[in-house]
Formats: C-alpha cells, structure tokens, sequence
C-alpha cells in the first residue's frame, strides 16, 4: 500500500516544487498574468464547468461508496473536507486577501481576460477551497485504490500494478487542473491554489493515518 501511495505523493511533490520555483521567481501578479495569458473558447467553456466540479459534483460522486454498503467510506471523506474546510475558512478570514479581480483593478493597467458567466469574486483570496476540495477527493480516492490494490491476492500482476499507478498520476493530474481551473478563471493566484493543496493532500492523509485502524477494519469485516 505504501509503495503504491508512494507514486501519488511523489507526483505531487514533484509538482508542488515546480509551482515552489515559480512563486520564488514572480511576482504574484506577473505570474497570474504568465499563467492566464493564453485562452481560448474551449479552454474557457471546459475551466468554467470544471471548476464547477468543486461546487457539488464532486460531493455526490462522494456518496457512491453507499451503494456498496461502505458508508464508512463516505463519512471518511465528510470528515477531511469538513475539517480541512474549517481551517480554510480560518485562514481566509484571518488573511482575507484580495482577489486578482481586484488587485488587477489597481495594477499597470493590466486586463485579465474574463470567461463569460463566471460570477468574479473579490475578497478572501487565500487559500483556495476549490483547490482544497479538488484535492481532498483525489488523495482520497488514491488512499482507497492503493488499499484495495492491498487486498488483492495477486499484488504482482503486472497490468494491475500498472492500471493502479497509472491511476495515482492520473488522480494527480485531474486535481491540478481544478486548482489550475482557479487561475484560468482569474479567482485565484497561484499562492492561494497552492496553499489549497496542501490543505486538501495533507488532510485525508493524516485522517487516515490516525483513523486507519478503524477503516482497515471496517473493510476487513464487510470483506467476509
């Protein structure tokens, strides 16, 4: 199971160090603008209904673990956006950082590009809950295939171990563009994507780690 989280957790440091690197060479501004220079009318209608993804979607995708008589699975996934939720909320309010919206008004003039029916938001900035939430449900679902690859007993079938870690990169890469969705729109910069990100990996992991026994359990009775 270790080794099999071992390549989502890398995957995802090696991205957070590549965002690390272009925080410490930007500015905040001049990097929202590098990453939003570029748009296009499918990107626009694609990063406006992805981003959508964090608003409810994502929660009732949640809920399907019930259908398998694994409610367990579901309050799992409840309790890390519910807590790390709450500390978000802590940090925007205590910070509450201006959106690009509204630092752009102010800003050499510079024109963000907007995506037709996107409500713009203008306050708490930091961090993003979009990002948190995005990747709250990926750690998760990447804690629940690496255990389930776990209980497998033949862990040394090629194509399986492949199809699961083919799947950690690809649970990677689907959360980055919901926080990548964030700067696309212009409701985020890349600081309050990233502090979201680490709110939404670190949260399931150390709920798991603390409440795996219980879990661990659970599955082990619903298996006999």
């Amino acid at each position: 199971m270790k080794r099999t989280l071992l390549v989502y957790g890398i995957a995802y440091f090696v991205l957070l160090i590549f965002v690390f690197g272009l925080l410490y060479l930007y500015p905040k501004e001049e990097l929202h603008l590098l990453l939003n220079s570029y748009h296009t009318g499918i990107e626009d209608t694609f990063f406006k209904y992805y981003s959508m993804l964090a608003e409810g979607p994502l929660y009732v995708l949640a809920l399907l673990p019930i259908l398998w008589k694994k409610i367990k699975l579901t309050i799992f996934y409840a309790l890390c956006e519910l807590s790390g939720g709450a500390f978000l909320q802590l940090l925007k309010h205590t910070f509450s950082f201006e959106r690009p919206a509204s630092v752009f008004e102010h800003y050499n003039n510079a024109i963000l590009p907007m995506v037709e029916g996107v409500n713009m938001h203008h306050g708490n900035s930091f961090p993003s809950g979009h990002a948190s939430t995005f990747f709250v449900f990926c750690t998760c679902c990447a804690l629940f295939l690496a255990y389930r690859y776990k209980q497998r007993t033949n862990q040394h079938d090629y194509r399986t171990w492949l199809l699961i870690n083919l799947s950690m990169l690809a649970l990677v890469v689907l959360a980055a563009l919901g926080g990548y969705s964030r700067i696309y729109l212009s409701q985020h910069f890349l600081s309050d994507v990233c502090v979201g990100s680490i709110i939404g990996f670190i949260t399931p992991c150390l709920m798991f780690y603390f409440g795996r026994n219980k879990i661990l359990k659970l599955k082990t009775n619903e298996t006999k």
